[in-house]
């Protein structure tokens, strides 16, 4: 059921006396997977920060006399073929997958929020044309899309950003739009014409509002297939530019080659990958369940 833009505006006030620390303490005491899933989002978010102060060594150093060396003291989490730290060139996979994951994410779900709140808001002619390109956007597959993206613009981090981007736009563009449409029928918005609103505060202060929820949870959850995306895309070499560490491609060439006797080329950067879209899943998890007002009291 649609919510009233004054009722929002209540809600948020009413959030605004709480401390960030105690909602954060509420949120964690309801969902605790979701708690350990933001931590796992967070340490993610550092450790790509601070690489250059975890990382022990340059990610493309090569230890000529210590190669396939296994996890040691020395080498946490041992050296690939050439000779490099894995567990340094871990951590600045992070930092590759966590800004291209990010930044993707927001760009497509942004342009699909502008798309839907438009379509729904215009109607006629515009939803329409708006619609049937959605339509065509959703007839090839997120990886197969991405793929053709990227073979044709040429594989780099921002190409496969816009590659990633890409494919959020349909989903999120008609998501957006249920919302506003379920909006649009209302009274308020009926009243909030009738006195001339213009058409700017009217998406903003009532069609905005009520798509925020399941925007932020559709984003959130897409945040970890656009981590996959772009490994998948770095694995079949069409990520970024090698040497540059990426969990993607270090897991294929010669982790695969050399996995019988050196297992943990292959085992710290899947493990990495893993942890981090697992982290993000139970996250939206349970940002979902807060936010739906139908999975609220569970």
């Amino acid at each position: 059921m649609a919510v009233s833009s004054e009722d929002i505006q209540a809600r948020l006030r009413q959030g605004g006396r709480r401390p960030w620390l105690h909602s954060a303490w509420d949120f964690s005491k309801r969902k605790p997977l979701g708690a350990i899933g933001a931590v796992m989002l967070v340490v993610f978010i550092l450790i790509a920060i601070f690489a250059p102060v975890i990382a022990h060594n340059d990610p493309n150093y090569q230890f000529r006399t210590d190669r396939l060396e296994s996890p040691s003291t020395d080498f946490w989490f041992g050296t690939d073929s050439l000779g490099r730290d894995i567990y340094s060139r871990v951590i600045y996979g992070a930092r590759i997958s966590m800004y291209v994951g990010v930044v993707a994410t927001a760009a497509g779900t942004g342009i699909g929020l502008l798309l839907g709140l438009s379509s729904a808001y215009f109607g006629g002619t515009i939803d329409n044309l708006l619609q049937r390109l959605m339509d065509i956007m959703f007839s090839f597959p997120s990886l197969v899309l991405a793929l053709a993206l990227v073979a044709a613009l040429g594989g780099s981090v921002n190409n496969v950003m816009i590659a990633i981007a890409v494919p959020l736009i349909p989903g999120t563009t008609r998501l957006v739009r249920s919302s506003g449409l379920a909006v649009k029928g209302t009274p308020y918005m009926d009243a909030a014409i009738a006195i001339g609103s213009s058409p700017i505060r009217i998406v903003l202060r009532h069609m905005l509002p009520n798509s925020l929820a399941p925007f932020i949870v559709y984003a959130t959850a897409f945040l970890g297939a656009a981590i996959l995306i772009e490994a998948s895309l770095s694995f079949l070499g069409l990520g970024v530019k090698p040497p540059a560490p990426s969990w993607g491609r270090d897991l294929s060439g010669e982790a695969v080659r050399y996995f019988e006797i050196a297992p943990w080329m292959a085992i710290f950067p899947g493990a990495a990958i893993s942890l981090a879209v697992f982290g993000i899943n139970l996250f939206g998890d349970a940002l979902r369940d807060v936010l739906d007002p139908k999975l609220r009291g569970r």
